[in-house]
């Protein structure tokens, strides 16, 4: 599948479920319509085997012809390969669409994940994304693939039904009257069926942002005592989605039944006009034989193109969850100013607070309110409108991606992903960085060319991995995993939380931006690991400028600067041994509690 431009937010096909529908179908034309093509090809053939076989009755059979029987057997024959090819061609277009329609949304909503960034699990639910994701496109590429058989089976209703009117105007009213009326009948059942699937699909997703806060915290909650409260809550919210699923079930149970029944009295009552016809001498046996097909023909056209509708309602449903998605814009500007090499020098500031950050320097933060330190954070590296400020120039005037990449802030939620764990530490380092750092000797300067240009690389990324794994203090986390750095990881969850904190620090080392922000980077870690952490971290970031937001005793004292924030203002600089001597200081760092 070839990559395709991302349509324009205002263009029609995100305009409303529906519309987007019709933009995935037109990305799929050309196998659109010939899916389509093959499909009304294929039914158009099976419809007309109950035609050939009631001639091969009539001319064949009662005649006493053996050519016109052999001749209309060939016929039949023909029909049925032709059935089968079409058919062939036909599901291959059909699954063409289904997962091209699928990974396009997939493209979209991961396209549009990237663009929001942090700002994403403000605006929606983890579980929203995570049903999006597992659910909703796959109903859509469903949808679409459901269009070829549903769309030969309307247009295969309509020819049979002139069919049937040319040879006996009765029976050819009784299906142009039943064939809408059942379609009807079932269409109203739809619609209900499509309310109530929006109630669960709603329930879903609320049961999936539960799942999701119960995992993540599922350490915490064993440490309380609260996993019978949050059980409690799941039990009775997935007890709600059984609810809306049994109501749903109600309505798919009805529109089932409908599908088989309504058909079915169509055929009977088809069937029992024509053989009285042929009693009384108006219709000829073949022609009640081709008419008998053609109603079992149409029972099972219509069951098709009813559940086409069925998966284009599940569809629709689907779709208005994804363009609500697609329609989220990034809140935060981007400038065009260029950060000139004296201005990424210049100190960050945040005049809000007054929190000034001189360049170069390691400055740790102590809050007397948790909160303060992500909001801080997150002015300083422009996650939320603020004022703040590089070398004097607002950074609202720098380009966003190049904010990210000279502001880098790690907060204690930062996550690790799946894959190679030395991929996860360093993505840009060269490929089989992870067997270099366990213990490759030199030899790179004796290659020559491109071949020692690649080694000198190699060594030098593993030096800088082994390096901030030392400032971490995490080799022992990777020396415990069965196959160290090349070790397959599922997102950290086989890490501590502490494990996990020293490879973020780790990972944010490697990146080395001009600024690194850290939020509680030790509140997981021992006492010696977090002094050990403390050592070398300003040694390792030496003439960068590095940020802490902590209120870890230990931390603070290896800063070159301390500020203290309360109320979200500046109210205290210096180090940390003479801030000491503040109350209020101290009641922040060491919970010194000040009795009036």
């Amino acid at each position: 599948m070839r990559p395709f431009p991302e349509p324009d937010p205002g263009e029609p096909a995100l305009g409303s479920p529906g519309r987007y529908l019709l933009w995935l179908a037109a990305a799929h034309r050309a196998s659109a319509v010939l899916a389509v093509g093959y499909g009304v090809l294929c039914t158009l053939a099976q419809a007309f085997v109950p035609a050939a076989i009631g001639r091969g009755v009539d001319r064949g059979l009662i005649a006493g012809d053996r050519g016109a029987l052999v001749a209309w057997c060939a016929v039949v024959l023909g029909l049925g390969v032709t059935q089968a090819v079409a058919g062939t061609l036909r599901d291959r277009c059909s699954v063409t669409n289904r997962f091209g329609a699928s990974y396009r949304t997939m493209q979209l909503v991961t396209r549009k994940a990237a663009r929001l960034g942090a700002e994403l699990p403000r605006r929606v639910s983890a579980g929203t994304v995570v049903s999006v994701g597992a659910t909703d496109i796959t109903r859509i590429g469903a949808a679409l693939e459901s269009t070829a058989r549903g769309g030969g089976a309307v247009v295969s209703i309509a020819v049979i039904a002139g069919v049937m009117l040319t040879v006996s105007w009765q029976l050819g009213l009784v299906a142009l009257v039943g064939v809408p009326l059942s379609a009807a009948a079932i269409a109203a059942l739809m619609r209900l069926l499509h309310a109530r699937q929006q109630g669960l699909r709603t329930e879903q997703g609320a049961l999936a942002d539960l799942a999701v806060d119960i995992v993540d915290g599922l350490r915490v909650l064993r440490g309380i005592g609260g996993e019978r409260v949050f059980a409690d809550r799941y039990r009775e919210r997935s007890q709600r989605v059984r609810h809306e699923g049994v109501r749903v079930a109600g309505v798919e149970s009805s529109v089932a039944a409908g599908r088989l029944l309504l058909p079915g009295l169509l055929v009977t009552v088809i069937v029992w006009l024509g053989a009285h016809f042929v009693g009384t001498g108006r219709m000829s046996p073949g022609a009640l034989v081709a008419f008998y097909g053609y109603a079992v023909f149409l029972a099972e056209q219509l069951r098709r193109a009813t559940s086409m509708v069925d998966q284009l309602t599940r569809a629709f449903v689907a779709a208005r969850m994804v363009t609500d998605l697609l329609a989220m814009e990034p809140g935060l500007g981007s400038g065009d100013r260029e950060i000139a090499a004296e201005g990424a020098r210049g100190p960050l500031r945040d005049p809000g607070s007054g929190l000034e950050i001189p360049p170069g320097r390691f400055v740790a933060v102590a809050c007397a309110r948790p909160d303060d330190m992500l909001l801080l954070a997150d002015r300083l590296g422009r996650y939320v409108d603020s004022p703040a400020t590089l070398g004097g120039t607002p950074l609202a005037e720098f380009p966003l991606a190049e904010v990210r990449r000279r502001i880098l802030v790690v907060d204690h939620d930062a996550r690790l992903f799946s894959g190679g764990l030395a991929a996860q530490l360093d993505p840009h380092g060269p490929a089989g960085g992870g067997a270099a750092v366990g213990g490759a000797d030199g030899g790179g300067a004796d290659g020559g060319g491109a071949d020692g240009a690649t080694n000198g690389s190699a060594h030098g990324a593993a030096d800088r991995l082994r390096r901030a794994l030392d400032t971490a203090s995490a080799h022992d986390v990777v020396e415990a995993l069965p196959e160290g750095l090349d070790q397959e990881i599922t997102g950290g969850r086989e890490f501590s939380g502490g494990q996990r904190q020293r490879l973020n620090l780790v990972r944010a080392l490697l990146a080395d931006p001009d600024t690194l922000v850290l939020v509680e980077p030790t509140s997981a870690l021992d006492a010696h690991t977090e002094a050990r952490v403390a050592e070398r971290l300003g040694a390792h970031r030496h003439g960068r400028t590095t940020v802490v937001f902590t209120t870890s005793p230990i931390l603070l004292d290896r800063a070159d600067h301390v500020v203290l924030v309360e109320g979200g203002t500046v109210v205290a600089e210096g180090p940390h041994a003479e801030l000491l001597a503040d109350a209020r200081y101290r009641a922040v760092v060491t919970r010194e509690v000040t009795v009036a």
